[in-house]
């Protein structure tokens, strides 16, 4: 039985027809089609004479019947920056309704009772379900570090003539039914350059290679009981490659360039995503989450109507914070929120007081508002701006000018940035948990075997951004015509020898000894005494165990480094070495 016939099955279940001019309108197939496929179903003893449905047909739309549904709830919903911090998308009130409730309710319509939601983010929100809607919650642990395939993975067992919902779907007709015959994935007819699949003249889903052609993946799929043991096996099989780390559900039915479900193709208009804060805007206007605190206080800052502040979109998930990008009055502005556990890591007030002292020196981007307390900011974006290329001796020579031409302002706050003593107070946020590296205790005791020594060294002890990286050195048009260097992110500032930034700026580099070298050649083009290179060496090596420490604390909190946090460890023993070795090589500067 084909995708036509099944289809037409379930509408003669649903009523019966008078003529097949009815029956194709109904179905939105061809009447020849439907010809065909009545013709057919009758040969395999599914129609009687008369076209109503025989014992059999009966028997087979039972045991075919949507009983269960999974519905992926976990993710941060980053794209509906800044609601997300407040409200999880699925809990979004639209039209007089919460999202997922709508969804719930429709599911129960259409005779699924068995309902199941992964929730991760903000889990603590989705309890009331539980005795509400009688569903019930599996918790993805890892929603911040993997994508979708791993939330539905920990709800396989449920994959048994069983719906699968996005729960950012608000669907204006309920899209479920109480009779299915075959897994389907449902597409729009609605065109999308981004989707990477369109529907085949026989109901298949192909890979598209005309954008123009290509239908807009809605998400919602069915998964009928012969098909559920081998999209469990995908699930499975995918999720243990870190290649598919951050993959969607749906790569697991894409192979030899098609899915092994069918479309299920629905008008445009009939179910809508709402993945960003314009959507729901264009959905509902009216809808309470609009009236965020977020948004209110950016109309304040701005003197400007919440309503003004449009196309809303998240810029980057740095380290510490997410940053988000939106215009207000056709300018653009950059809103820094901070992540999760940066309130124990950073002091908001000390950034305070740095910018305080460089508002006025066109050093850094302009700072519209900043709160200590909370550490939102709001920045105006710098158009036709780019990052310094950390690869290219150019970028690299004209940062090091600029970031000594800062050095060389003099300029002092009232704290300071203490290396180890920011090593010891990132062990403490472990709690006594011990370090994830086995050698940890040696390594900590080859950095701090080196203290005495750095601070014997210092030679230029002044205002130091300490997070003078690649990232945070934006190339920007200048007044007359040509780039100037800004200096953006100055939460980590404060006193300290200034030699610490260029050891900063080659750790997040991930450089190796030479490229370090040509760092510090650049940064002293008359010539890096040999002490002072051997004492930034020193600061790679005590700077690497201090974010190494760091990446273990963000570990924590359930964000991941990958390999900059490996990296970070290896500067701490293989630099620390260097400058163990020279400082025995040269035992006279242990006497100054």
């Amino acid at each position: 039985m084909n995708v036509f016939e099944s289809e037409i099955l379930i509408a003669l279940k649903q009523s019966p027809f008078r003529h097949q001019r009815e029956l194709a309108a109904r179905c939105g197939l061809a009447v020849g089609t439907v010809n065909k496929a009545l013709r057919a179903l009758t040969a395999e003893g599914l129609l009687s004479e008369d076209q109503t449905l025989t014992p059999a047909a009966e028997a087979l739309l039972e045991s075919l019947r949507p009983r269960r549904a999974v519905i992926l709830a976990a993710g941060y919903g980053l794209r509906m920056v800044p609601i997300h911090r407040e409200t999880p998308k699925a809990l979004l009130n639209v039209r007089g309704e919460v999202l997922i409730e709508r969804q719930i309710r429709q599911l129960r319509e259409a005779g699924v009772q068995e309902i199941t939601v992964v929730v991760g983010f903000m889990k603590e929100s989705f309890e009331y379900l539980i005795d509400d809607f009688g569903v019930r919650l599996v918790v993805n642990s890892d929603y911040a570090s993997y994508n979708n395939l791993h939330s539905l993975l920990r709800a396989a067992s449920q994959l048994e003539n069983a719906y699968i919902v996005p729960c950012d779907l608000y669907a204006a007709s309920n899209p479920f039914r109480p009779w299915e015959l075959h897994s389907w994935y449902m597409v729009s007819d609605r065109p999308d350059p981004e989707s990477p699949v369109r529907v085949s003249r026989g109901g298949e889903l192909v890979e598209s290679r005309d954008a123009s052609r290509s239908n807009a993946m809605i998400g919602i799929a069915y998964v009928a009981a012969p098909d559920a043991p081998g999209l469990r096996q995908r699930l499975s099989s995918l999720a243990s490659d870190p290649a598919y780390r951050d993959a969607f559900w749906e790569d697991a039915l894409l192979r030899d360039r098609r899915m092994l479900f069918p479309a299920r193709v629905v008008p445009a208009d009939r179910i809508t995503e709402i993945n960003t804060l314009d959507q729901l805007r264009e959905l509902d206007g009216s809808s309470q989450d609009l009236r965020n605190e977020t948004l209110s206080l950016i109309a304040r800052v701005l003197s400007a109507a919440p309503e003004e502040i449009t196309h809303i979109t998240l810029q980057k998930k740095g380290m510490t914070n997410r940053s988000f990008l939106f215009t207000c009055r056709d300018r653009r502005y950059i809103m820094r929120i901070p992540g999760e556990g940066t309130d124990r890591l950073i002091d908001r007030r000390k950034e305070a007081a740095v910018y305080q002292v460089i508002r006025d020196l066109d050093v850094c981007d302009p700072v519209l508002y900043l709160d200590p307390e909370t550490g939102y900011k709001i920045t105006e974006y710098v158009e036709g701006a780019r990052v310094c290329d950390p690869a290219s001796p150019e970028d690299v020579r004209r940062c090091m000018a600029r970031l000594r031409s800062f050095h060389s302002l003099g300029l002092r706050v009232d704290h300071t940035f203490e290396i180890f003593g920011q090593i010891d107070f990132y062990e403490s946020l472990r709690q006594g948990a011990p370090s994830v590296y086995r050698d940890y205790a040696a390594t900590r005791e080859l950095i701090f075997s080196l203290r005495p020594w750095l601070e014997r060294h210092v030679t230029r002890w002044g205002l130091t951004h300490i997070d003078a990286v690649p990232d945070n050195m934006l190339f920007c048009p200048g007044p007359d015509g040509r780039e100037k260097i800004l200096l953006i992110d100055w939460e980590y500032a404060g006193m300290q020898d200034q030699d610490v930034d260029l050891a900063m700026f080659c750790i997040y580099s991930l450089y190796d000894r030479q490229q370090t070298d040509a760092l510090i050649d650049a940064y002293y083009p008359e010539g890096c005494p040999e002490e002072t290179r051997y004492k930034i060496y020193g600061y790679l090596a005590a700077c690497g165990l201090l974010w190494s420490n760091w990446c273990e604390f963000k570990r924590m909190q359930g964000v991941e480094f990958g390999e900059y946090a490996l990296r970070q460890y290896r500067y701490a023993k293989d630099f620390g070495r260097l400058l163990r070795d020279y400082m025995a090589a040269h035992p006279r500067h242990e006497e100054t």
